[in-house]
């Protein structure tokens, strides 16, 4: 587990330029209950070659990654997760995430398109479905920056 927090907030650091300019929590999580979910948004430009195809994420200027984290009790835990990003033109697509595990952490982790070497606000709708079955929603708005 401490691996994995290391990692996420490797990605956290590294996307802080992306971060710059959004609606989303400045902490980066919401709470439900005792279920604590974080989240962030960035160009896959920022991650490193051996961080990428680890995850098996794609590195490009046109990818975007979206990464979720559920945390109960103080350990990750598994959830079903899903949504959508838009641009500001209302172009929406879904998510498709998947499960990222080491040492028995969990995360879950989605690309998306970005229009490349610009820096645009997408609009993210992500549903976390937890195994007591309740269903938690965010919604933040968040400013990609691609030319990495």
């Amino acid at each position: 587990m401490a691996r994995l927090i290391a990692w996420l907030g490797m990605l956290l650091t590294l996307a802080t330029p992306a971060m710059a300019v959004n609606s989303a929590s400045p902490n980066r999580l919401e709470q439900f209950g005792d279920l604590t979910i974080h989240y962030n948004a960035f160009g896959s430009g920022l991650l490193q070659p051996a961080v990428a195809q680890k995850a098996g994420l794609i590195r490009s200027k046109g990818q975007g990654v979206i990464n979720i984290t559920a945390i109960k009790d103080g350990k990750t835990v598994a959830t079903r997760v899903d949504g959508s990003v838009a641009d500001l033109t209302g172009r929406e697509d879904a998510l498709r995430f998947k499960p990222i595990s080491e040492n028995g952490s969990v995360s879950y982790m989605a690309q998306f398109d970005v229009q490349p070497d610009s820096e645009a606000t997408y609009v993210f709708t992500i549903n976390v479905k937890a195994s007591d079955g309740s269903i938690h929603t965010l919604r933040f708005n968040q400013q990609i920056f691609s030319d990495e």
